[in-house]
């Protein structure tokens, strides 16, 4: 019988991976968007948000602040990849969302499943690269190969996990090819180059449309969907050790303590009710990957979440910045 043994969330924003000294490219990114998620649930510009934003976030946008924060966050990438090691899962099953990478205007399933055995994930070619930030391009090693690169799935598990949710009234799409010029995205790209999983060992990509509306799944349906997720694996007959990893979150491109600690406090505690309860108004933009968190804590019941760290990462003295954030469960 296959069990589930770790379980692991961690941010992957271009802010974790570039370097500290694109930091504040990030920060001129958030200048120039005129759609930043606030606190309130609703969408502001730059101007807007600084004009009502805490002095004291400029005492965390100094050199030694930003060092200090990278450190920890790298740290604590690198204790993630230590637990996930030792661990020594067969399959890695990773929950995250598709930005336009895989899924285009032909179709944006709100929960998606590969029943195939490899996934490719393809860098932008030289011409595309002209339109992207360099920040961003500094954090390509975290989530590109050098050259397309093969990333093994299990089709057969997937496969039944499928099953299980239908037989459970979820509604899913599958797919056994790869479109042209699509991509493997970065939510399930960054386990396997910076946390560390072999190439051998095969991932389960479970796709949730978070970020583009209108069918984006609510809280509550996230969670319950990682529940049969989870029993699905354990009815699975194989021995297997599996791995779940939340790729994404916490809060951003608005920076939002109270938020993100309310999300890490009740997977400390196990009760789901203030994950479930999360509202769609917050669940927008970046800020909405923290559904994936919440899939995996449904998928993860009964096992105990621990905080390996929580960084506010303020890169803007409007208080823009991704927090960074990193789980272990066990």
């Amino acid at each position: 019988m296959a069990d589930i043994v770790i379980g692991l969330a961690s941010s992957h924003s271009p802010q974790l991976s570039s370097g500290v000294e694109w930091w504040e490219d990030h920060a001129e990114r958030d200048r120039g968007n005129p759609a930043l998620l606030g606190k309130d649930g609703e969408f502001h510009t730059y101007q807007q948000l600084l004009a009502g934003a805490d002095p004291s976030v400029l005492d965390e946008l100094t050199p030694e602040v930003w060092q200090a924060k990278h450190d920890r966050v790298q740290a604590a990438v690198e204790e993630l990849a230590r637990r996930l090691t030792k661990a020594r899962v067969d399959v890695l099953l990773v929950v995250g969302d598709d930005q336009r990478e895989i899924f285009r205007d032909e179709g944006i399933p709100v929960f998606g499943f590969f029943l195939g055995d490899e996934l490719i994930d393809v860098a932008p070619d030289a011409e595309h690269r002209k339109k992207i930030a360099k920040g961003i391009q500094a954090a390509y090693w975290a989530r590109h190969g050098e050259r397309p690169t093969a990333h093994a799935t299990s089709a057969a598990l997937t496969r039944h996990i499928v099953e299980v949710l239908t037989d459970a009234d979820f509604d899913v799409l599958t797919f056994t090819k790869q479109g042209r010029d699509t991509t493997l995205g970065h939510a399930f790209t960054f386990p396997r180059y910076r946390l560390a999983v072999p190439p051998t060992t095969p991932i389960i990509p479970v796709f949730l449309n978070t970020y583009i509306p209108p069918n984006v799944p609510s809280a509550e349906r996230c969670y319950r969907l990682g529940q049969v997720i989870a029993r699905a694996v354990r009815s699975w007959p194989e021995d297997l050790r599996v791995g779940v990893v939340a790729s994404g979150g916490l809060s951003h491109f608005v920076v939002d303590e109270v938020l993100d600690r309310r999300v890490l406090d009740a997977l400390v505690s196990g009760e789901p009710e203030p994950l479930t309860t999360l509202p769609r108004r917050l669940m927008r933009s970046g800020t909405s990957e923290i559904l994936n968190w919440v899939a995996a804590a449904g998928a993860l019941e009964g096992l105990r979440a621990s905080v390996v760290d929580y960084v506010p990462g303020y890169r803007s003295p409007a208080g823009t910045g991704t927090g960074m954030a990193f789980v272990h469960w066990a």
